[in-house]
């Protein structure tokens, strides 16, 4: 499946990319040079665990340039009275009496303990596009579902704890 993506998501990605070639490649081949220099390789377990770490960088580098090749790039441009990606959104849910605040993302930004939710879910699908004030239902599987009314919708939401970077 290809990933969906913002020209800012892209951005990010390629800004790991640099970091991991640049920064996090030259400090693992410099770990695995002084590894390998303690001696006998097949019970060195400081060689073992420098080339897992080499290794792992370099395939988070093939994943990111593949994702990047491979994505078909969105807008998250939306009118002001709509919930468009990268929007905070006030939502009120009904039965609960509460209030929840989120950002709308795309799903490789996706992170519910930060309040980042993506548009593949089943609450993202929902309210993107949808209107200031509006009453939505969500439906979480063919028979269950739930209603939230839209309160707010910031389009001014910051980047600061955005970051795609796994590091």
């Amino acid at each position: 499946m290809r990933e969906r993506l913002t020209k800012n998501d892209i951005k990010k990605i390629e800004e790991e990319i640099e970091y991991r070639k640049l920064v996090v490649r030259k400090e693992a081949i410099e770990a695995v040079k002084e590894a390998r220099a303690h001696g006998d390789l097949s019970e060195n377990f400081e060689y073992h665990a420098a080339k897992k770490d080499k290794n792992s960088n370099e395939s988070r580098i093939r994943y990111l340039e593949r994702m990047i090749r491979t994505a078909e790039v969105i807008s998250d441009d939306s009118r002001e009275d709509e919930v468009g990606l990268n929007n905070r959104v006030t939502l009120y849910f009904e039965e609960d009496e509460e209030e929840e605040t989120y950002k709308l993302v795309t799903s490789i930004r996706g992170n519910s303990l930060k309040g980042m939710i993506s548009t593949e879910s089943p609450l993202g699908k929902a309210i993107l596009g949808r209107r200031l004030g509006e009453r939505v239902k969500v439906k979480v599987n063919g028979e269950t579902g739930y209603e939230v009314v839209i309160r707010a919708i910031d389009k001014t939401a910051d980047d600061q704890e955005d970051k795609i970077r796994s590091f």
